[in-house]
């Protein structure tokens, strides 16, 4: 197997630069010469970076059709067999803590079986937590293995923000139930979230299952049957999500009904109202004409006795709208 040159996978402002030394360990990478036998070597760049941009476009070890690929032209799930190498691009949950999860973020992996170049512009959390196990001693050993990692980092990143979101529906259903409106917009915002999940996971998913279909001679069995188990598991979130939409459909109509609701007993109290004062609203207004000739308007007890009549006509109508069972 070719021997990859250390000067050759300098790169000034790379990320992480190391060789997986086949024990779950790393070996920094300098200007020794990298045997690639059984231990590839990885590069995680930030492609906006303008050293880790100008290595991507000159460097001998990467495919031509991969360079731009690598520096950020693809962004939905994919994977492509390139001669010996694979191209892979994947969405993660963002959990940069200036940004909403699901505003998700790339990764995008070249990989063969001595070289892993990983790129990003936005940090991706479930490289790192790889990398904690790489410099812990209990990291993947091989390139089949740290994909398998990767994947199953983004996925229990994903299924933590499905459940999430699912915890916020049944919130939002207790309140519903308790005839509580939720505040304007979140409801649109969860099914926001729930539908682009739904678009960018469910490729995903089926990125998942062609790498562990394919006999990629980088990847073990053993790799392709974990990586078919973190498909299977999408797939079930997959399927929450799903539901999910469809208990939000519904949780939209019980909100409107709530409203109409709400809004029906208002109007129908505000008639009730009406009806009560509407015949002393009658009689204020008749007696109320500057005309001669007006009942009582020569009497000192006149205006008293009136508003007595007044409140025993409201009160009677309240009688009688009550035994109506109107009130």
């Amino acid at each position: 197997m070719d021997v990859i040159a250390g000067k050759s996978l300098q790169v000034t402002d790379a990320i992480i630069a190391c060789q997986l030394d086949g024990k779950g360990g790393l070996i920094p990478i300098d200007n020794k010469d990298v045997l690639a036998s059984d231990r590839p070597c990885w590069l995680h760049l930030n492609y906006t970076h303008r050293e880790s941009a100008d290595w991507l476009l000159s460097t001998p070890l990467l495919p031509d059709s991969v360079r731009d690929a690598l520096g950020g032209d693809s962004m939905r799930p994919r994977v492509s067999r390139l001669g010996d190498g694979t191209m892979i691009t994947l969405r993660s949950v963002n959990l940069n803590s200036e940004s909403r999860p699901d505003q998700l973020v790339v990764i995008r992996v070249f990989i063969n079986e001595r070289l892993i170049v990983s790129t990003r512009q936005r940090k991706v959390y479930a490289i790192d937590e790889v990398l904690t196990d790489l410099q812990n001693g209990n990291g993947p050993v091989n390139g089949g293995s740290w994909l398998v990692e990767v994947c199953d980092a983004l996925n229990d990143h994903t299924s933590e923000f499905i459940e999430q979101l699912h915890d916020k529906i049944i919130d939002l259903e207790d309140a519903v139930v308790d005839q509580q409106v939720p505040p304007r917009g979140e409801l649109a915002l969860i099914r926001k979230q729930l539908i682009i999940m739904r678009r960018y996971m469910a490729p995903q998913r089926d990125v998942f299952s062609r790498i562990a279909s394919e006999r990629l001679p980088w990847m073990s069995d053993d790799d392709r049957r974990r990586m078919q188990d973190i498909a299977d598991r999408l797939g079930r979130g997959l399927d929450d999500l799903d539901a999910s939409l469809a208990r939000t459909a519904v949780l939209s109509d019980e909100i409107s009904t709530v409203m109409a609701e709400s809004m029906n007993r208002r109007t129908y109290t505000m008639s009730l109202l009406a009806m009560v004062f509407l015949p002393t609203t009658f009689l204020t207004g008749l007696f109320g004409v500057n005309l001669g000739g007006i009942p009582g308007g020569g009497w000192h007890y006149g205006f008293g006795a009136f508003c007595l009549l007044l409140v025993l006509l409201v009160l009677g109508v309240g009688v009688w709208l009550r035994q109506r069972k109107w009130l």
